[in-house]
């Protein structure tokens, strides 16, 4: 039998509805002198937007799934190895991390049972059966990620030999997941520029959510520190649980070495528009100022030497691939590439929001959301002529030594 049986992902929604781990609370032990848990209250909302509706992650997540287009080449590579690697074993457990909800969730994980199953083929080995564990923080919409189980349960049935199961594994990728030595392949696709919590030090960077050029040293080291330190615990805690010779494939926002300034983000940079259109609310009194100083994004886009920087200092994996590509959000969700109109400016507005609607909703209430992201869409619009993007995707793969 292909695929997991239907019932057991119902019985699996059920829990996962009633089920919640203390991943949150884990993390802070590693890294508390902390905040009180009501001030960090939104990074606990730090998920996509559910459901499928007209603002949710699933209905606005093409600029992720040509994230993962791009990152195929590498992917499709490291599966190949690791199943010659380790000599064609005969049970294979895959974790996807940071897996969101909606159809993307299986993209990255129909690719890798492809992979094995056509070299399984020209090879002549028997396919093995495959585990694929979806993680995300407990507060992840789930359900909706669980419908499309039987989709991609039929998708592989008919184009695949291998028999897979899929698992939920809800928690804290800053904390143990799974078991010693029993991941043999991880994938994560945009989640790993998400900190484990808004670094200290930030109370001179007010009118801004995140780093620009009008950000002090300080800021900058304190987003650097912080995002080397999730990182390096990420990783510290995936040798554990992945095999020896395993896999790991992670994508990034990350940011363009070509600019030597460490603050420079362009005027179109994603948190700078979210900064611009929060400072309209507080112009027009909807927003106190106070509550925006308060507010700053737990994300870090590192550049090339940084990744690079924290992989060998924690000294787990060897890089086997580190690509650069280019990233421009502006088409990211438009079939075309047409220049920058009205309507692009508010498809771009509800692939943000998306992203940060429930951590915007947990600090600033519920009424200003869609003022905020019609002031958004506005200010992509006024800025449709940069080109100078600061932005851009990083994918490593790494070896487990």
């Amino acid at each position: 039998m292909i695929g997991a049986r239907s019932q057991a992902a119902e019985e699996l929604q059920i829990a996962l509805t009633t089920f919640h781990l203390p991943a949150t609370s884990h993390v802070k032990d590693k890294y508390t002198d902390e905040k009180s848990d009501d001030e960090y209250a939104f990074v606990k909302a730090l998920r996509m937007s559910g459901g499928v509706g007209a603002n949710s992650y699933s209905a606005n997540s093409l600029l992720q799934r040509r994230v993962l287009s791009m990152a195929k080449p590498v992917l499709v590579t490291n599966t190949e190895e690791m199943m010659m690697n380790l000599n064609f074993p005969n049970y294979i457990k895959v974790a996807e991390l940071g897996c969101s909800s909606g159809q993307n969730t299986f993209l990255a994980i129909s690719e890798i049972i492809n992979t094995i199953n056509v070299l399984c083929q020209n090879s002549n080995q028997n396919p093995p059966e495959i585990d694929c564990c979806l993680n995300d923080l407990p507060e992840n919409d789930f359900n909706t990620t669980f419908k499309f189980v039987p989709f991609f349960n039929k998708e592989i049935m008919m184009t695949n030999q291998a028999s897979c199961f899929v698992y939920g594994a809800p928690g804290s990728f800053y904390s143990r997941l799974f078991s010693r030595n029993s991941l043999h392949f991880i994938h994560s696709s945009d989640a790993l520029h998400w900190l484990s919590k808004v670094p200290e030090n930030l109370e001179n960077n007010k009118e801004n959510v995140y780093i620009s050029n009008s950000s002090p040293q300080s800021a900058y080291k304190a987003y650097l520190n912080q995002f080397q330190r999730d990182f390096s615990m990420f990783l510290t805690l995936r040798s554990e649980e992945i095999v020896s010779n395993g896999r790991m494939v992670l994508t990034f926002i990350g940011r363009n070495t070509l600019n030597s300034d460490q603050f420079y983000r362009d005027c179109c940079h994603v948190w700078t528009l979210l900064s611009k259109s929060l400072g309209d609310l507080v112009f027009e009194g909807l927003v106190s100022k106070p509550k925006l100083d308060a507010f700053n994004m737990p994300f870090y886009d590192p550049n090339e030497q940084e990744l690079k920087e924290v992989i060998q200092n924690e000294g787990s994996f060897e890089i086997n691939d580190l690509e650069t590509h280019g990233f421009d959000l502006g088409h990211s969700n438009c079939d075309n590439n047409e220049e920058y109109n009205y309507e692009a400016g508010y498809n771009e507005a509800k692939s943000i929001r998306a992203v940060t609607e429930p951590m915007l909703i947990a600090h600033f209430g519920e009424d200003v959301i869609d003022i905020l992201f019609d002031k958004y869409a506005r200010h992509v619009t006024q800025h449709a002529s940069c080109r100078n993007k600061t932005s851009v995707t990083l994918v490593v793969a790494l070896t487990k030594k």
